[in-house]
């Protein structure tokens, strides 16, 4: 508190130390508070709440009362979850879907669309066609199918909420 930093660091260190061996017994093994994350917020508290300690009192009940409450606020930011390891379920859980649009999906939302709207978005973004080879198949122009791309694209976002 006199501002000898040296006396500052080997508090820190040997605070560090007992709040730390608070904090793995305080702290769940896979439980989602991490006894050094408690350290670290401790020590943070510590430095700069230091000037409320009361020189004329024991120091470890104030550090154990921070650390207490370091403790009980990691724990009510994890909230009631329930945290595991995902590498032990892997042998039971499904494989991920691809990201690929499913076929079913893919109808669904070209079945929204203008009969025209669905010729050019079907052309375009799933049979992989050029504006141009669009709009000779189609037999419009090549602003038309810009147009009716754009329009079918913002429609099928519009009712499917990817904007």
């Amino acid at each position: 508190m006199a501002g000898d930093e040296r006396a500052y660091q080997r508090f820190l260190s040997m605070t560090a130390l007992r709040v730390r061996a608070l904090a793995r017994r305080l702290a769940t093994p896979g439980g989602g508070v991490e006894a050094e994350d408690i350290v670290q917020d401790t020590l943070l508290a510590i430095h700069l709440k230091r000037h409320t300690w009361r020189q004329d009192e024991p120091v470890l009940p104030w550090i154990f009362a921070i650390a207490r409450f370091k403790a009980i606020d990691a724990f009510r930011r994890r909230g009631r979850r329930i945290e595991l390891d995902i590498a032990d379920f892997t042998d039971i859980l499904p494989a991920p879907e691809s990201e690929a649009i499913s076929q079913r999906d893919l109808g669904r939302a070209l079945d929204t669309l203008t009969p025209s709207q669905k010729a050019v978005v079907a052309s375009i973004s799933v049979e992989g066609q050029s504006i141009a080879e669009t709009a000779d198949a189609l037999g419009m122009t090549n602003t038309a199918v810009r147009v009716a791309l754009h329009r079918g694209l913002a429609a099928i976002a519009r009712r499917f909420g990817e904007r």
